[in-house]
C-alpha cells in the first residue's frame, strides 16, 4: 500500500527555510548517505511528488540558473504534481503537471501514479499541512538540524498530531519518522 510522506529538513525552531527562502543553514551539515532515514533509500521507494511553487522556484532557482531553459534537465525521473494558482516556467520532457485543483482529486491521481511505491510531499510545510487536512497524509519524515533560524518558513503551520514511530541520528541530525494521527470518525 501507498503511504503519502512528507520527507524534509528542519532547524530546531522548526524552519524548513530562512525568511529569503535560502537553505544555506541545511548545506553546512553532515549527513551520514546510509545513516538512519537517509534519502537514498527513501526516494528508491517514491513514485510521484508534490510540491508547492516556492519549493519548485527554488529548485529552477538553484538547478538551473545560469543555463538556457533548453538546456534544463529535470532532477526527478518520477511524475511530479506542482500545486500553484500562477503561470510558472516549464521544464522541458518532465513530467511535471501544475495545478490548483483539490488535494484529494489530485492525490487520487498521484497515489494511482505511484502504483506501489509511496507519494513523497517534497515542500512547502503548508502544503503538506493541507494534505493532512484533507486526511491523506500519512507520514512525516523530518532531519532535525542542529540550528535555530527565529523566522523563515515553517515545518508545518498548522496543528497535527503525530506518533513517533522511529529515532536515529543522521551525522548532525536527529531524524524521526512519524506517523500522522487520525482524529476517530
Amino acid at each position: 500500500m501507498s503511504l503519502t510522506q512528507y520527507y524534509t529538513a528542519t532547524t530546531l525552531d522548526g524552519f524548513i527555510a530562512d525568511p529569503d527562502n535560502s537553505l544555506d543553514w541545511l548545506f553546512t551539515r553532515k549527513r551520514e548517505e546510509d545513516g538512519p532515514l537517509n534519502y537514498g533509500e527513501f526516494i528508491a521507494g517514491v513514485g510521484a511528488m508534490a510540491m508547492g511553487s516556492t519549493t519548485y522556484e527554488w529548485i529552477l532557482d538553484h538547478e538551473f540558473a545560469d543555463k538556457d531553459p533548453a538546456e534544463w534537465k529535470w532532477p526527478y525521473d518520477i511524475p511530479c504534481w506542482v500545486f500553484t494558482h500562477r503561470r510558472l516556467p516549464v521544464v522541458p520532457d518532465s513530467e511535471i503537471e501544475f495545478t490548483s485543483e483539490d488535494i484529494a482529486a489530485v492525490h487520487k491521481e498521484m497515489v494511482a501514479a505511484a502504483g506501489d511505491r509511496n507519494v513523497w510531499i517534497v515542500g512547502g510545510g503548508d502544503l503538506a499541512g493541507q494534505f493532512a487536512d484533507a486526511g491523506v497524509l500519512d507520514e512525516v519524515i523530518v532531519s532535525i538540524a542542529p540550528v535555530t533560524l527565529g523566522a523563515g518558513a515553517p515545518l508545518l503551520p498548522r496543528r497535527i498530531e503525530l506518533r513517533l514511530d522511529e529515532l536515529g541520528r543522521n551525522g548532525d541530525f536527529a531524524s524521526a519518522k512519524f506517523s500522522v494521527v487520525r482524529p476517530p470518525a
